[in-house]
C-alpha cells in the first residue's frame, strides 16, 4: 500500500506546524485589534453555489462530491449534474456571502469578519501551490465607504508584518477605472475581459509583449498608442496628484471613482512604513469584483502574498438584495514558505539524567513553564553532544541539564553556539 499524502497534498512535521501556529497567531491578534470577529463556514458547499460563474477560472477546479445513496454503477450517458450536489469550497468568499445572507439580522453592521480554514482545488501541484491549502481571509460586509478599502489594508500589511514578513508592497487599482479605460480606447464591453488578461502580463513580457497581442484583442495601432500613454501616465508619480492623473488618463472617468481612489490615496499615504502604488494593470482574477482591488506583493514571491477588493453585488445572490463588501484573502501557504525556518519562540528542553528524581524534573518543567515559555522534559540518552544537535534540529532553543550529582541550580543553555 502506498502510505504517501495525495498528490497536491502534504503531511506536515512539527516544526511547520508551529511556523504555520505563530504566523496564524499574530494575524489574529492584529485583526482582532481591528475589530474583526472570527466565523466558521462548513468545507462542503452546494455545487450551483460553488458553480455559479462568480468564481473565475477556480470554478473550474472544484472537487466535485457525489451524491449519497447512487448506485454502484450508473449509465455511461448520465449527466453529471445527476450525480453530483456538493464540492468542496475552492475559496472562504462565497461561503461568507451565503453565511451573511443566511445570518445578517444578528449580525452588527457594518459586520467585520475573519476565517481560517482549509480550501480545495484541482490544480496542478507547485511550490507554494497545493490542492489543499489554507486562507486568512478578513472582510467588511455593509460599509459603502473606502473606509473598508483602506482599513482591510491597513490591517493586512499590519498582520503580515507582525507575523515576520517584512519588505512587503502593496499594489491598488479599480475594476471601474479598468471598464472606463477599455470603453475610452473603443472596445465593446464583450471584449474588455481579453484587455485585461492581456495588461495583466505586464510585469512579465514588458510592452513590446503587450503590443504584440493587443491587436487580437480589437485595438488598432492609434487605440494602443493611447493605452499604452494612459497608463505610463499613471504609473508612479505623488499620491497626491492621482486624482487629477485619472482624469487626466481617462477623461470619461465617473467622479465617484475618482474621489475614491483618492481617498485610498490620501489614507495610504498618511500610514508611516506602508510601501503602496497605484497599479493600472492590476485585474485580479475573479469576476464578482466590482470596485477598488489590491494586491500585496513580495521580492521573495513570484506571485502576490494576498489580494482582494470590493464585491458589492455578490451577496445579492444569497439575501435577493446587494449589500456593500469589500475583503483581503492572505496566501497563507506562501507566508509560511517565505518564513520557514526562522524561529517562532523560546522551546526549552529539560534533559534528564535516570537517576534524577521525577518531582525533581516535573518541578523544573513547571517553574520554566511559568514563564510563558514551551518546555518539555527529555531523557538524557546517547552521546551528549548527537543528542543536543537533535533537539536544536526538533526546535529547542535552549537546555537545562539535569543530573543528581549536580549542586546548585542547574544553569539554562542556548543551543547551537547561541
Amino acid at each position: 500500500m502506498d502510505n504517501s499524502p495525495a498528490r497536491g497534498t502534504r503531511d506536515l512535521l512539527p516544526a511547520t506546524v508551529a511556523v504555520r501556529d505563530h504566523v496564524l497567531a499574530r494575524i489574529t491578534e492584529v485583526y482582532h485589534r481591528y475589530g474583526y470577529q472570527r466565523i466558521e463556514t462548513p468545507a462542503l458547499e452546494n455545487i450551483e453555489r460553488l458553480s455559479g460563474g462568480q468564481g473565475g477560472e477556480n470554478e473550474k477546479l472544484i472537487y466535485r462530491v457525489l451524491r449519497r445513496g447512487l448506485d454502484e454503477t450508473v449509465a455511461a450517458d448520465t449527466p453529471l449534474d445527476d450525480l453530483v450536489d456538493l464540492g468542496l469550497r475552492y475559496d472562504l468568499t462565497v461561503p461568507l456571502t451565503r453565511f451573511y445572507g443566511n445570518n445578517q439580522a444578528t449580525l452588527p453592521q457594518p459586520f467585520r469578519s475573519f476565517q481560517i480554514g482549509p480550501v480545495w482545488r484541482a490544480e496542478r501541484p507547485q511550490k507554494g501551490r497545493y490542492r489543499q491549502f489554507y486562507q486568512c481571509d478578513i472582510d467588511m460586509l455593509g460599509e459603502e465607504s473606502v473606509l473598508a478599502e483602506v482599513e482591510l489594508i491597513e490591517a493586512t500589511a499590519e498582520a503580515l508584518a507582525a507575523a515576520g514578513l517584512a519588505g512587503t508592497t502593496v499594489r491598488v487599482s479599480d475594476r471601474r477605472f479598468l471598464s472606463a479605460l477599455a470603453a475610452s480606447v473603443g472596445l465593446p464591453e464583450e471584449a474588455w475581459m481579453g484587455l485585461f488578461i492581456t495588461l495583466d502580463k505586464l510585469d512579465k513580457i514588458g510592452w513590446d509583449g503587450v503590443r504584440a497581442e493587443l491587436p487580437g484583442r480589437g485595438l488598432d495601432g492609434a487605440a494602443i498608442d493611447r493605452l499604452q500613454e494612459s497608463i505610463t501616465g499613471l504609473q508612479g508619480g505623488d499620491p497626491a496628484t492621482l486624482g487629477k492623473r485619472l482624469v487626466d488618463a481617462v477623461p470619461g472617468l465617473p467622479d465617484e471613482v475618482v474621489a475614491d481612489l483618492s481617498a485610498t490615496a490620501d489614507s495610504l499615504a498618511a500610514l508611516d512604513g506602508l510601501a503602496w502604488e497605484f497599479d493600472p494593470t492590476l485585474v485580479r482574477g475573479m469576476g464578482y469584483y466590482t470596485g477598488q482591488i489590491f494586491e500585496i506583493t513580495h521580492p521573495a514571491s513570484s506571485g502576490s502574498v494576498a489580494g482582494g477588493g470590493r464585491y458589492d453585488r455578490l451577496i445579492g445572490r444569497s439575501l435577493g438584495r446587494d449589500v456593500p463588501a469589500c475583503g483581503f484573502s492572505i496566501g497563507f501557504e506562501r507566508i509560511v514558505d517565505l518564513i520557514e525556518g526562522t524561529r517562532t519562540g523560546e522551546a526549552v528542553a529539560v534533559l534528564y539524567e535516570t537517576d534524577v528524581p521525577l518531582s525533581v524534573v516535573t518541578g523544573t518543567a513547571r517553574e520554566l513553564r511559568a514563564g510563558g515559555r514551551s518546555v518539555s522534559p527529555i531523557r538524557r540518552r546517547g552521546k551528549v553532544g548527537a543528542q543536543l544537535g537533535r533537539l536544536e534540529e526538533w526546535g529547542f532553543t535552549s537546555v537545562v541539564h539535569l543530573r543528581a550529582d549536580a549542586a546548585g541550580t542547574p544553569e539554562e543553555r542556548p543551543l547551537g553556539g547561541r
